[in-house]
C-alpha cells in the first residue's frame, strides 16, 4: 500500500463566509484535479452541506483537505472537524430529509451518498470528525 500525499492545506469555518470559502476551495481543488463536472458537484454539494453542519451543530471547526495517490489511485479528502457537543442519535441524522434546524434536510445521508468514502467518529460531549473521499 502506497501512499503519497500531494498537496494538504486547511480552511477554519467560524462564520457563513466560511462556508462560502470552502466550496470555492474544493471547486478550484476538484477542478484542478479534472473531477468531472458531475463528481465535481457532488463533492461541493457534499461539503458544502457538512461545512455548514460544522458551523451551526459543532459551533465552528475547520476543514483539512488532502489530495493523495493511493496505489496508483487519485483522491480528494476532506475532513471536518469540530469540537461541538458531537451527535447523539447517529441513526437519526442518517436518517433522510431529518434536519434538526433550518437546513435543507440533505444531511448525513445525503453526503455520504455523493461521496465514495464517508468516515464519521463522534461522541456527546467529544465533537464530530467527518471524512469525505472522491476517488478520479
Amino acid at each position: 500500500m502506497s501512499l503519497v500525499v500531494t498537496h494538504t492545506e486547511s480552511e477554519k469555518i467560524v462564520s457563513e463566509s466560511d462556508v462560502v470559502r470552502v466550496r470555492q476551495l474544493v471547486r478550484a481543488r476538484g477542478t484542478a484535479a479534472r473531477l468531472s463536472l458531475v463528481d465535481l458537484t457532488k463533492l461541493i454539494t457534499a461539503a458544502s452541506e457538512i461545512a455548514r453542519n460544522t458551523l451551526i451543530y459543532g459551533k465552528g471547526g475547520q476543514l483539512i483537505l488532502r489530495e493523495y495517490t493511493l496505489n496508483g489511485r487519485k483522491a480528494i479528502e476532506l475532513t471536518f472537524e469540530d469540537q461541538g457537543p458531537g451527535i447523539a442519535n447517529l441513526e437519526q441524522a442518517f436518517t433522510d430529509g431529518f434536519t434538526s434546524g433550518g437546513g435543507m434536510g440533505l444531511g448525513l445521508g445525503g453526503a455520504r451518498r455523493l461521496v465514495d468514502k464517508f468516515d464519521i467518529e463522534t461522541a456527546p460531549g467529544k465533537g464530530t470528525r467527518i471524512t469525505l473521499t472522491k476517488w478520479h
